[in-house]
């Protein structure tokens, strides 16, 4: 850590130790260690009497920024003397380091998102989960999975990925976010009728074959139903965690129920439960049921608005063309919570017992 000083009186009360001292008694909402023994207080800087320092976060999307700054300065002001207080902020996403060791890619997490059902909204979720990841500064991939009917493309707003270099694809990019999926590979109008060798070939290949270069967050939008793609996906590379979409009725919290049930028979932890298109037509409610019931996350629900649809169809997500709509701001929300468990799931898989985040040079 550096330590700068001017050439005023500093009071003997304002030192490295006393600043470390104060801070170790700020709790980190998700983790539930304080920040100085989980590393996340860099960079400390004391000039005369005023103090700046660094709290690194597990994820740039960190839903409680707010809540660590007002408790870390209420932690330094007993500290006698102390004059204005900077804090900055810094990231470091925790790898799951099982994925680079079994495919070989720079993924530090993986996200599946799946529904039990087509039609409840996954893909649209998932474009705007991952652009909102990359608005928020994290380093967000996008694989097309739904390797029989694949849509990205359309809703990302591209129809064409650059040229092969190197003997590896190269993913499009838009929005801060790199994507890829076999609408690239094939006709719009040529149909695939594959069996269930060729769909984990080619799941295989988007995964392995493609220069994605280093990611925080590789955002994977399966297929509905549980089926050969689910399967070869966890065989192929191991998932920090599953999100799992949902209309607010009833009969589709049923089917979403059978592709939570899939990721538990698989061993993969489950993120959470998102409504989507919940509102007077639909009604609301049977999301946050289905997450009650079976004691996982309620991560939030996602208003029907008709410019979500526009979005999609036009290539240009929400996200991008009303930020400030009910519907936009709901999926960050839902975005930060999901970047926070993840992290916390990935820290539980690094080790058994205490261990301090690294950062990484």
């Amino acid at each position: 850590m550096v330590i700068t000083m001017s050439n005023g009186i500093k009071s003997n009360n304002i030192t490295e130790e006393t600043i470390l001292s104060a801070l170790s008694t700020v709790i980190e909402p998700e983790l539930h260690r304080d920040l100085v023994s989980l590393n996340m207080v860099q960079d400390i800087e004391i000039d005369g009497s005023d103090v700046s320092f660094t709290i690194v976060l597990t994820t740039p999307a960190c839903p409680l920024k707010g809540k660590m700054e007002q408790d870390s300065r209420a932690a330094l002001a007993p500290i006698e003397g102390l004059g204005n207080v900077t804090v900055n902020w810094g990231s470091n996403v925790p790898t799951d380091r099982r994925i680079g060791n079994q495919i070989g890619q720079q993924f530090r997490n993986t996200i599946a998102v799946s529904s039990g059902k087509g039609g409840v909204g996954k893909s649209t979720i998932a474009v705007n989960l991952a652009i909102s990841l990359a608005q928020q500064g994290a380093r967000v991939g996008l694989l097309d999975a739904d390797i029989l009917g694949p849509n990205i493309p359309m809703m990302m707003g591209v129809d064409q990925m650059p040229p092969v270099r190197n003997r590896k694809m190269m993913p499009a990019e838009n929005y801060g976010v790199q994507f890829i999926s076999m609408a690239f590979l094939v006709k719009p109008d040529q149909p695939l009728i594959w069996r269930g060798p060729m769909l984990h070939s080619a799941i295989q290949q988007l995964l392995k074959d493609v220069e994605w270069g280093e990611l925080d967050y590789l955002i994977i939008d399966l297929p509905p139903g549980t089926g050969d793609a689910q399967l070869t996906l966890a065989q192929v590379i191991p998932l920090s965690g599953a999100l799992v979409i949902t209309q607010p009725m009833q009969v589709a919290a049923s089917d979403a129920l059978r592709g939570l049930k899939t990721f538990e028979k698989l061993d993969v932890p489950i993120i959470g439960v998102i409504e989507n298109m919940s509102g007077p037509i639909f009604g609301t409610g049977a999301g946050e049921k289905l997450a009650q019931d079976y004691h996982t996350d309620y991560l939030g629900s996602v208003p029907m608005e008709a410019q979500v649809r526009v979005g999609g169809d036009s290539g240009q997500p929400i996200l991008i063309t009303n930020p400030k709509s009910e519907a936009a701001v709901a999926l960050n929300e839902i975005a930060r919570k999901v970047a926070a468990k993840v992290s916390v799931l990935t820290l539980q898989k690094q080790a058994e017992g205490v261990i301090p985040i690294q950062m990484i040079g």
